[in-house]
């Protein structure tokens, strides 16, 4: 065996499995089997099937949703398709498929970065390679040599990366290695955006207005913008993700635009084409999910719907979308499946519509690959898409109908980034502490690649996890978003968990009927903010961390149970205090009654295990429940977060509460002349030299993070003194990149 290989499937995952004899859930109206995608990530035990009654066993709530099975093949056992599976990705994509590769009893193989040689997806396969440096799913040549040394048959590409490269595909081909994924011709069709546009022009379906063919130069850029008119939309002719993408609404911006979309798509897709189309305002972004196979079949499922959106990334989704009526969702089907037919499409693939208030719809942009919300339609049809896309490739036929695919419930995902949700800028560190939402929540489902302990890079995408909700109604599946969000646990990194908790919870979300593209950048215009708790909430929380400080002191001995004190609870992110003085009693081990001062009495019950990451409380009067999560000690209370927000909590008596107010505020920090990387990431060009006056607003630099280009501008005018750093240099959140003469 190659020495860059190494097995660790029989040490890591000793599980028993048949290779013949494991369950298939082809189509399920529903089953509770998606709880355990969460689990799988948790223990390698739950690799063992379960059987069929396990799915329905113990559910508190299993009203909420049919559990009647149709069209399953539970009692057949799994058709041969490979023996061995090659998953040429990371994270937890890569994760995501070798849980099916597992369940069709077929061995998976790993590739990895050097980086990435402790990540969970390498742990959890077979066997594993190590490709070279951060860079290496890129390649070809090496992705090869993993699939001749390991002896695989076939190849799934995940998303990302190569997944959407005829070349890949055909280099396959010519080494007789299957690729899990459409042919070479329909992702050189379709999985171009240039190319797919001139097939829907010829498939007679609506597109948006804007130039067939490549955008090459500036000049072009300008010609085509004042043709259509703006605003207009330059993005990447190859891949997807948001990445090499930019809206331009006069000349100076499209300049700058097409600038960085070329540097966008050259490093995320080596591929720098460009194409142009006018931007449509005010849209809601849809898409159809499509099946096909080798034989001519194809069918669509119920449309995803991803409006919510931040720098033309998607950071939830959910399906069915509520603007969609049942006519409409058959009329985009049938244009998906139209398309797909056109390039006989044999695999999973998502064809991407913009819509507007009138439900007009035009066609975006076709992924030739499995989507990263893909859970949501697992969970509303009960499809394992993995599944369909390893038979589609070993050449089976769908074994199911258009009249058959039906639309249960209602699902919902949330992308849990590893980023500061004020700006939208990565985070990157170790994870100290990481906790998902518990196993007993019902119809919750994690899909992540990540462990307490994984270190996140500056070099991948920012994405810890994606968590999935169902319920019968959307109400209930935001609902089971917002209590799994309250539970999610992460320390190490800055997470964007207060900015989905507070999505989930606004009123025009929830109201779904005026959601657009545009939603995040005009609810959070200036990226998130806390959002201020009413009293009686306030007064909730105030009581609920002092039930918590009344354990703590009990721990030390404390045999009191009434107690006069006052809480402060100050707002991390803006620095805004407020206090409230409560007069509290413990009434049982776990209960407490409190009268706030000036308010009526309540009680409630606490369930914190002493130094706890999770402090639960209900409230008698009004049956609410409250999730804590304790983060810190302090030298009088904790650090905690609720409702996605982190607060410094203190406890105090009269007397300590009277001396407080004598002491002394630390002074703010001065301004200085220097220009300072708001993120870890690569210089990619450096604007100006010494000596050069600048005004204010104009660019000094490009840092690149999460292959997304960040332009940094002057916050003044001024004269340009030193330049730290070079092109190509790594930086660190914090570093000094550029120095400002001082003012006279």
């Amino acid at each position: 065996m190659s020495p860059h290989i190494y097995r660790v499937g029989g040490r890591l995952l000793n599980v028993s499995r048949s290779t013949t004899h494991a369950p298939i859930p082809t189509l399920l109206l529903y089953t509770r089997h998606f709880s355990s995608h969460g689990s799988f990530y948790r223990s390698p035990s739950l690799y063992q099937p379960k059987t069929r009654s396990a799915y329905y066993r113990n559910s508190k709530n299993s009203h909420l949703l049919p559990t009647t099975i149709r069209y399953s093949t539970n009692a057949l056992p799994f058709k041969k398709t490979f023996d061995k599976l090659l998953i040429a990705n990371r994270g937890e994509i890569a994760c995501r498929i070798i849980k099916t590769a597992r369940k069709m009893g077929i061995r998976t193989v790993a590739v990895y970065s050097e980086l990435d040689a402790n990540a969970r997806h390498v742990q959890l396969a077979d066997e594993a390679v190590c490709l070279g440096d951060a860079q290496s799913y890129l390649s070809i040549p090496r992705i090869l040599d993993a699939v001749r040394q390991t002896n695989a048959q076939a190849v799934h590409p995940g998303y990302g990366f190569l997944s959407e490269n005829p070349a890949f595909v055909k280099a396959l081909e010519d080494a007789n290695i299957t690729f899990v994924g459409p042919s070479a011709d329909a992702i050189a069709a379709m999985g171009d955006k240039i190319q797919s546009k001139l097939i829907a022009h010829a498939s007679n379906i609506h597109c948006i207005p804007g130039y067939d063919g490549e955008v090459k130069s500036v000049q072009t850029a300008l010609q085509v913008a004042h043709d259509i008119g703006y605003p207009v939309m330059v993005k990447a002719s190859a891949g997807g993700g948001g990445k090499g993408m930019r809206i331009a609404w006069n000349d100076d911006e499209l300049k700058e635009g097409f600038k960085l979309a070329k540097q966008e798509s050259k490093s995320s897709f080596d591929d720098d084409r460009l194409l142009i189309e006018k931007y449509i305002d005010q849209p809601r972004h849809i898409e159809i999910q499509i099946l096909g196979d080798k034989h001519g079949n194809v069918v669509y499922l119920p449309e995803r719907e991803c409006s919510i959106q931040r720098r033309n990334q998607k950071v939830i989704e959910e399906s069915p979308s509520v603007h969609v009526d049942p006519e409409t969702r058959k009329k985009m089907g049938e244009e998906a499946v139209a398309l797909a037919r056109h390039v006989k499409y044999n695999s999973a693939g998502t064809v991407e519509f913009l819509m507007d208030t009138d439900r007009n719809f035009y066609f975006l942009e076709m992924n030739t690959r499995l989507q990263v919300e893909h859970p949501i339609t697992e969970c509303v049809t009960g499809l394992d898409l993995v599944e369909q896309m390893l038979y589609s490739a070993a050449g089976y036929p769908l074994l199911i109908q258009q009249k058959d695919i039906q639309c249960n419930g209602w699902a919902i995902e949330s992308r849990v980034y590893a980023e500061d949700p004020t700006k939208y800028l990565p985070s990157v560190g170790r994870l100290l502490v990481y906790q998902e939402p518990s196993e007993s929540l019902e119809h919750v489902r994690c899909d992540s690649g990540i462990k307490e302990g994984t270190d996140i890079a500056v070099d991948y995408d920012p994405l810890l996890c994606k968590l999935t909700t169902h319920g019968k109604t959307r109400d209930e599946a935001l609902d089971s978003m917002i209590h799994a969000l309250d539970e999610y646990v992460i320390k190490g990194v800055t997470h964007n968990i207060p900015l989905l908790r507070s999505v989930a919870g606004h009123l025009r979300f929830r109201a779904g009927k005026t959601i657009t593209t545009n939603f995040l950048a005009e609810e959070y215009p200036d990226g998130y903010r806390t959002t201020k708790l009413s009293e009686p909430d306030m007064q909730q929380l105030a009581a609920v961390n002092a039930a918590m400080w009344a354990k703590k002191e009990a721990s030390f001995g404390d045999k009191a149970d009434h107690w006069q004190i006052w809480v402060q609870v100050t707002d991390e992110q803006s620095g805004q205090m407020r206090e409230t003085q409560l007069d509290i009693t413990r009434t049982g081990v776990d209960n407490f009654k409190v009268t706030p001062c000036g308010s009526e009495e309540f009680t409630f019950s606490t369930d914190w295990p002493l130094n706890g990451l999770l402090a639960k409380a209900s409230i008698k009067e009004t049956g609410q429940d409250l999730v804590v999560q304790y983060l810190d000690d302090l030298d009088f209370g904790f650090r905690i977060q609720y409702r996605g927000d982190k607060f410094k909590v203190v406890v105090m008596n009269d007397r300590q509460h009277e001396l407080a107010k004598y002491m002394k505020e630390k002074p703010a920090e001065l301004a200085t002349d220097l220009v300072i990387s708001p993120m870890p990431g690569r210089i990619i060009s450096i604007a100006v030299q010494k000596g050069d006056k600048v005004i204010q607003g104009a660019e000094v630099a490009v840092v690149e993070a999460m292959k997304m280009q960040n332009v940094l501008r002057t916050t003044r005018d001024g004269t340009v003194k030193t330049i730290h750093v070079q092109k190509g240099n790594t930086v660190k959140a914090g570093q000094l990149l550029i120095e400002f003469e001082e003012d006279e």
